[in-house]
Parts: structure tokens; sequence; C-alpha cells
């Protein structure tokens, strides 16, 4: 699940809306969490971009957030500048439709130019995430025709924009056919998609609902296992879906069990990224509602963790957390809460 929609989360009146501020403590360093009114915080955040690059280029974390690329794919990276990110996520084509217009090479070479201008590494740090109409693990063969060649016109965009990872989720078996007979639906189609692309990362997100292939690590584990070309398949590891799946990532101990059993189970050479979300729901609630960080059943530290653990450097840490609105802002916010976390020796 990636940004909430408007329609998906209840609306209050602004008054009423919350985001989060984090202090950091001068002797521990630990993180408490404040609510304060959303319409306080326009000016209240003055880390630039510049700021968050000299950041990410000493702790190796590249925070940044799922933003609109509405208008062309040149866009996201306008609204990544935006909002101070280090990194993207973003849909290719509209994420709820079949049909989308080839891409312009007024569109690509744009794309390009602003990677550039804003100094972006855009192999390594855009991650576009996949249409949510692919289900790769679906037994009905007619459907999973027209899904899988969904899948690799997403992949073509890539590599025509020269981005070299793609997040989707893995699949569901709809009720019809066992987890592991859409496993092999799911490794099939990734090989079949490498045949035809030359370099883009498949890159599988874990998920959250029980239903859904990815919900437990050996599920992932399974398709990577089937996989031809182990260096063009990765992961992505969402938060909430961690959480939701039953992963406790909220105490030291209880985070680094979690990764431990991922190392041992799928391995840390195939993470790719990670989706940063707190979680609406409940410890094994199997429920995909992200929070804003801070505000959920996560909490903060997970987040502290994250950003000070070397084994999530030089990857995408993408914020998929909701506003009410759709309004960006709130990702310029919480991407300086995050860089506010790191303890950076001197």
């Amino acid at each position: 699940m990636t940004k909430c929609s408007p329609k998906n989360i209840k609306r209050e009146p602004e008054s009423q809306l919350l985001i989060t501020d984090i202090f950091i403590s001068n002797n521990k360093g630990k993180a408490t969490v404040k609510k304060t009114r959303c319409q306080e915080t326009n000016t209240d955040t003055d880390h630039s971009i510049e700021a968050h690059r000299n950041l990410a280029s000493k702790c190796l974390k590249y925070v940044g957030a799922h933003v609109s690329a509405a208008g062309g794919a040149d866009k996201s990276i306008e609204n990544m500048v935006k909002i101070a990110g280090q990194s993207l996520a973003l849909f290719l084509k509209s994420s709820r439709s079949w049909n989308a217009p080839p891409l312009q090479k007024s569109t690509i070479d744009k794309f390009r130019e602003n990677c550039k201008i804003y100094n972006i590494d855009y192999g390594k740090f855009c991650l576009p995430h996949g249409s949510y109409l692919i289900n790769l693990g679906n037994p009905d063969e007619e459907k999973r025709s027209r899904m899988f060649s969904a899948f690799v016109d997403e992949l073509q965009r890539c590599e025509s924009l020269g981005i070299r990872m793609y997040n989707f989720h893995p699949g569901s078996t709809v009720g019809k056919c066992s987890k592991k007979e859409s496993i092999k639906y799911i490794s099939d189609c990734i090989n079949e998609a490498h045949s035809r692309t030359d370099f883009v990362i498949t890159v599988l997100e874990n998920c959250a609902e029980p239903k859904c292939v990815g919900y437990k690590f050996k599920e992932l584990s399974d398709i990577i296992e089937l996989v031809k070309d182990k260096k063009r398949v990765g992961v992505c590891l969402d938060t909430c879906h961690l959480f939701a799946a039953g992963y406790d990532v909220r105490t030291k101990d209880s985070f680094d069990s979690v990764m431990k059993d991922f190392e041992e189970t799928v391995g840390m050479e195939y993470l790719c990224a990670m989706h940063l979300n707190d979680s609406k729901g409940q410890l094994g609630s199997g429920l995909d509602r992200h929070e804003n960080l801070g505000l959920g059943n996560i909490g903060m530290e997970c987040f502290e963790f994250i950003m000070n653990d070397h084994r999530f450097n030089n990857i995408p840490l993408i914020l998929e957390t909701p506003d009410v609105n759709n309004d960006e802002k709130i990702y310029k916010k919480e991407i300086s809460m995050l860089y506010d976390l790191v303890e950076i020796s001197k």
C-alpha cells in the first residue's frame, strides 16, 4: 500500500490536523513525540535540500518520499526538491488505469536534466512503484497475461528513463490457488520480464495482509530462489507492513531480531530500499494502513534505529505517510524529523 488517497482517510477540520515534532534530548539522544497543528508548521522547517544533502553524505541515509508525477515523470524531481528529499518514489503512469500514452522523448530528456540540475542519482535513489492493478500471482491465465504486459511496460519505462529499480507488490492468490502456486506464477513472470528488458532490478515489497504473497520473509525468499538472474531481483521492506504482519520493530532487541530473521531467510544483499511508515493497525493485525511517523502503533524508536544503522546506508528510504489533503508538505517535515534522529560522530 502506498500513499493513502483522500477517500480512505477520515477528513477533519484543518484546525484539528496533526503532525509530529521530534525533540532529541541532549543526554541520551532519545526521541520524544508531541503533536502540533498542521497550519503552524509552514515556516518552522528551515532544512533545505542542500542541508539534507550534506547530512545524507555524512550518514549515508537517503530519505525521500512518494511524490506526484502529475504532468510527467520530470515533475517528480521538482516535487522531490520541494520537500528537500534525497530519494523518491513515483508512479510512472496512472496506478489505477491499464492504458497510458508512451513516454515522450521530451519527458525523458527533462527528467534526466532535472536529475542533473539537482544532483540526483536516479539510478540509485529513484524507486518507481508498480501499478495497483498488477497481480502476477493471479492463477487466471488471461488476467495474469494482461497484468504481465502492464508489468513489462513499466519496466521498459524505467529503462527508458535510466532508472535501475522498480518496486512492486508480488501479488495475491485471490483465494483461488495455493501460495506455492502463486509464487511460481510470480517468479515465472519475473524471469520472462527480465528476458524482455536489459537491466532494471525488480524489487519485491513485503506485504501486510496474510492473503498476499510476501506476508512472510520465507515467501520473498521462495520467489527469489526461482528467479534466474539474482542480480536483477531485490526487496523493499515496508515498516508498516512488517508490523502488520507480526514483525515487532518497536524495541532495539525486537528490531534486531527481525533483521536477523530477514538476513537468515532472505539475505541482506537483497535489501534495496525501505518504506518508512508508522502503522494505524496493531502488531500482527494484517491491516495495511499507514500513519504519520510517531502517531501510530510503531512509534519513533524504530525509525531512530534505521537512521543510525549501517545496514540501511546508500538505499532509498521512502516515506508513504498520509495527509488528509494529499499535501506533500508533510513529507518535508518528516524528512527533517528523520535526519534529526541521526547521531553523527564528531
